[in-house]
C-alpha cells in the first residue's frame, strides 16, 4: 500500500523558513517523479514543485527562486525548503507521486502570519 506522510508544517512569520518532508513507502520510490501541491482555503489544487528520479527539478513561478525541491532516494524523503515565506503560501501541502494524478498524502499545514 502507498503511503504518503508529510510532516514540518507549521506557523511562520512572514520571511521566514520551514522545510517539509514527505516520507514514502509502499513503492519503490526512487523510480517515480514526485512533487508538492498545495491548496489555500477556498482554491483550488495549485502545482508548485516536481522533481524527476534523477533529481531534475521544476517550480511554478510563485515559488521559483524561494522554494527548493529535493529527494533522498536511500532514505525513501522528499523535501520542500521553503524560504522567504509570504503570507500567500498559507496552504495546506501535499506530496504526490508521479507527474500528475497519482497518490497524495494527508498534507502538512503552513500557516504564514505575523
Amino acid at each position: 500500500e502507498v503511503q504518503l506522510v508529510e510532516s514540518g508544517g507549521g506557523l511562520v512569520q512572514p520571511g521566514g523558513s520551514l522545510r517539509l518532508s514527505c516520507a514514502a513507502s509502499g513503492f519503490n520510490f526512487r523510480a517515480f517523479p514526485m512533487r508538492w501541491v498545495r491548496q489555500a482555503p477556498g482554491k483550488s489544487i495549485e502545482w508548485i514543485s516536481s522533481i524527476g528520479q534523477g533529481g531534475s527539478a521544476d517550480y511554478a513561478d510563485s515559488v521559483k527562486g524561494r522554494f527548493t525541491i529535493s529527494r533522498d532516494n536511500d532514505k525513501d524523503t522528499l523535501y520542500l525548503q521553503m524560504n522567504s515565506l509570504k503570507t500567500d503560501d498559507t496552504a495546506t501541502y501535499f506530496c504526490a507521486t508521479g507527474w500528475s494524478n497519482g497518490h497524495k498524502g494527508q498534507g502538512t499545514q503552513v500557516t504564514v502570519s505575523s
